[in-house]
């Protein structure tokens, strides 16, 4: 793996201001549908770990008001 050289934040948004107007709406689509999986991944490892915290019983069902009995007990 090649040396991973560390960007300031500065200095990628000046990077980015030198390419040309395609290239900057071409970037800004690719973070954004990147962005957009990076969000899907995380809700699925949510569910993931929600349905295995429900098999193993650390998960009750009721209303906010049973919730809250529980929790002033």
């Amino acid at each position: 793996m090649p040396d991973q050289q560390t960007v300031t934040f500065q200095q990628a948004l000046e990077a980015i201001e030198a390419l040309p107007g395609y290239q900057q709406d071409d970037l800004m689509e690719i973070i954004r549908r990147r962005r957009i999986e990076q969000r899907r991944d995380s809700i699925a490892n949510r569910i993931s770990e929600a349905k295995q915290a429900y098999a193993r019983g650390e998960v009750s069902r009721g209303t906010v008001r049973d919730f809250m009995r529980e929790i002033l007990e």
